[in-house]
């Protein structure tokens, strides 16, 4: 595996052929919703982000980042936000369009590796919207560099993380079996490996949380709120503990 943003590109297509949860797009009724103001978008798998995080959105400059399926772009359009999605697949982007069009929403969107937005100027935006996406890249701090760039100052960046023991302890078992930082492709054993990538499955890389944490604050920005959040009872996990986190920064004036 050579070229992981490649196949991770072509498996989040295929997921949007399957129907995945995270690319099936909102509705007229929400959208309709939210350019009356009521809308809530999701960082993590199950609780709202709190609307105190949020400043006015009439007239933002608002980067979706690896956050294509049209789940969040089209809300934040019909609250007033001037909304570019970025996204490593095609078909999410697609998503976005295709919402963007039918209520005149206006959404730009961009494909691209979430570690490069050189196709952005410095200053470009007022808020970096990341849900819980990083685990599909290898090298997690270019992209809080990228974002820390982007942003003005007083700028905000949301994004979703997960708890590297998620990856670390055996679903099955629930036994400790994997060293941190975890990689699908150096973790897993070579014939589960082979079993996900026969299936198209995006290939998942567990970061520590000095790099999620404290990548950001590495480069630059403070950070003003967290909250913690499981999968919604859907997983073993949530009987011992949650394993995503929903953090809020700011890149200081």
């Amino acid at each position: 595996m050579t070229n992981i943003v490649e196949y991770n590109r072509k498996a989040w297509d295929a997921q949007v052929d399957k129907k995945d949860r995270w690319t099936v797009p909102v509705g007229a009724a929400e959208i309709a919703l939210a350019r009356k103001g009521e809308w809530s978008v999701l960082l993590t798998p199950t609780t709202p982000v709190p609307r105190t995080w949020f400043p006015d959105l009439r007239g933002l400059r608002l980067l979706g980042l690896a956050s294509g399926g049209g789940q969040q772009g089209p809300l934040f359009a019909a609250a007033g936000a001037e909304v570019t999605i970025f996204d490593n697949s095609p078909k999410q982007l697609e998503q976005d369009r295709r919402v963007s069009d039918a209520h005149d929403l206006g959404i730009r969107t961009v494909q691209g590796d979430m570690r490069n937005l050189s196709v952005f100027e410095p200053d470009s935006f007022d808020l970096i919207f990341n849900p819980c996406s990083i685990l599909f890249v290898d090298t997690l701090q270019p992209v809080w560099e990228e974002c820390f760039r982007v942003l003005r100052p007083g700028g905000i960046l949301m994004t979703g993380l997960l708890n590297p023991l998620a990856y670390q302890i055996d679903e099955e078992d629930l036994k400790l079996k994997y060293a941190e930082p975890y990689s699908d492709l150096h973790s897993l054993p070579k014939e589960k490996l082979e079993a996900f990538i026969e299936k198209q499955e995006p290939l998942l890389f567990g970061h520590t949380w000095t790099d999620q944490l404290g990548g950001q604050l590495q480069a630059g920005f403070s950070l003003t709120h967290l909250f913690e959040d499981g999968w919604g009872g859907n997983h073993v996990f949530d009987q011992y503990f949650r394993a995503f986190m929903a953090t809020r920064a700011v890149k200081p004036n």
